[in-house]
């Protein structure tokens, strides 16, 4: 057996594995959680899911914003089309499926391959900073359950970490570093300092927006704490555990990796039984916004031929190009 195939295996026995211990500790204490989800009513939870369509768009369109710098501006339709069908491979093991249906997508408007894969990692390593920024105030409600009303102070740190990390010329550096020691040609533009500054700070909208939908939940299920305690541990914790959790790339979409951690964020604040229903309602509202966006997106790119076989293509007398240079 091939060393890539045993690697698939192991990671889905991992990713299996702690799918089952996150449902175990679930149905355990099910009686005090199902308690807490029945708190939700109607209004409440259609209000959480239409929060919970915020942030695929905001992320799409940092992600376009990326695209467009290095040479490829797409219109948000098409742009739509092919991320958020992409996107869908996350919720595979590993790290690779979703550049890899993006690229074939993008193959198709005359995107380079090479240039779909930069921006893909690109989007996610910028995404994952911000996160880590934004979800600075929780750090200590994760560390000791502290007091999350005296942590705002740490989003001072959030300063040096993006002048350091988004410096254009230390970033462009590192793309062609990468791309040199892959032995692939180099891109044919930089990243411009406005480009960073614009795709980050939709990163760091959507960050922001992420945590909305929890903390609609979360005051639903009857947290007493004062607002400012809310807001950091849903808005800054949601952040900082999921960004974390794309850390977990042998993981798919992180699933587990986001929930403990912030039930450990939002326990403090209210009760260990409000924070699981909250993070089990999270969990299924943001897969059903990524699963509504990427039903769109197919509706797009399959009447646009972006996804759809030769023969198929062939039939309709479309010309597409599948060759496109990587």
């Amino acid at each position: 057996m091939s060393r890539s195939r045993v690697s698939t295996i192991l990671r889905t026995t991992l990713a299996l594995l702690v799918v089952a211990a996150v449902a175990v500790a679930v149905a355990r204490n099910w009686a005090a959680v199902s308690a807490d989800i029945d708190k939700v009513d109607g209004p409440t939870f259609v209000l959480a899911a239409a929060l919970a369509c915020i942030p695929p768009v905001l992320t799409m369109l940092g992600w376009r914003v990326l695209l467009a710098e290095l040479g490829s501006p797409l219109h948000v339709a098409p742009a739509g089309g092919v991320f958020f069908v992409g996107q869908l491979g996350k919720y595979l093991p590993g790290a690779v499926w979703s550049i890899v249906a993006q690229a074939e997508m993008g193959a198709r408007l005359h995107i380079p391959r090479r240039r779909s894969a930069v921006v893909a990692f690109l989007s996610v390593a910028i995404a994952a900073i911000c996160g880590l920024v934004v979800g600075l105030p929780a750090v200590p409600l994760l560390l000791t359950g502290g007091d999350a009303t005296t942590t705002g102070w740490m989003a001072l740190l959030a300063v040096p970490v993006l002048g350091v990390a988004f410096y254009p010329p230390l970033l462009n550096w590192g793309v062609a570093t990468v791309l040199r020691v892959l032995r692939r040609e180099p891109l044919e533009q930089q990243l411009s300092g406005r480009a960073i500054a614009k795709a980050s700070g939709l990163f760091v909208l959507t960050w922001l927006s992420s945590g909305l939908h929890a903390l609609v939940l979360l005051r639903a299920t009857g947290a007493s704490a004062d607002l400012p305690a809310l807001l950091v541990a849903t808005l800054s914790g949601f952040a900082l555990a999921s960004s974390l959790a794309m850390f977990s790339v042998v993981l798919p979409a992180g699933v587990g990796v986001r929930e403990g951690l912030l039930v450990l964020m939002l326990a403090p604040i209210s009760s260990t039984s409000a924070a699981t229903a909250v993070v089990v309602l999270s969990r299924f509202l943001t897969v059903l916004a990524d699963v509504l966006f990427a039903l769109l997106g197919w509706a797009y790119a399959r009447r646009h031929h972006l996804i759809t076989t030769r023969e198929e293509r062939e039939r309709d007398h479309v010309v597409v190009d599948d060759a496109t240079a990587g």
